[in-house]
């Protein structure tokens, strides 16, 4: 009788030893292939001086060790602002990247910049230089305005539109 608690015990160690959760391997994947750092439906402020400049969402953030790069996709919303924190502008588009370093952003696929006074901008890559406050585009784009219909190759900004240049234009505009 004295031995089967002796047993009862030696049975419980013996199983309880046993692994029962084995950790998923992945085969063939380096960790520097893999983001170190990943999330969804996030947020980013970037401020100047305790002034906000720009607030990035995202629908899916994520980044590596190896890289001073953040990739943005799933949806890129950008809201610009100016020297007294009001709102000026709103850039949209399908994905984008911020280099961690300088904290200029690049949005590619389906970008529109539009204006809080009506302008809006079109085009499949624009760039942000934090340095300079310029929103800038090599590519083709279409402006409208309530007074302009302008398209062209080439562009550049401040982020709220209101001097901007259009390199190799085409379109329209009415003269005041």
């Amino acid at each position: 009788m004295r031995s089967l608690p002796v047993l009862i015990v030696l049975f419980l160690l013996l199983t309880g030893c046993e692994e029962k959760v084995r950790p998923s391997v992945l085969t063939g994947v380096s960790g520097t292939q893999l983001p170190s750092q990943e999330s969804w439906n996030s947020t980013i402020t970037f401020t100047d001086s305790g002034i906000v400049k720009a607030v990035v969402q995202a629908g899916h953030i994520y980044s590596f060790d190896h890289t001073r790069i953040t990739y943005l996709d799933s949806g890129v919303v950008v809201d610009f602002y100016d020297e007294q924190g009001a709102h000026t502008s709103r850039l949209t588009s399908v994905r984008g990247s911020v280099n961690e370093g300088s904290n200029d952003l690049e949005a590619t696929g389906n970008v529109v910049v539009a204006s809080d006074s009506g302008t809006v901008v079109r085009t499949e890559k624009m760039f942000w230089t934090n340095a300079t406050q310029l929103i800038h585009s090599p590519e083709f784009v279409h402006i409208t305005s309530p007074s302009e219909d302008l398209k062209g190759t080439g562009f550049e900004s401040d982020h709220n539109l209101r001097n901007y240049r259009i390199f190799k234009v085409t379109g329209t505009a009415d003269r005041k």
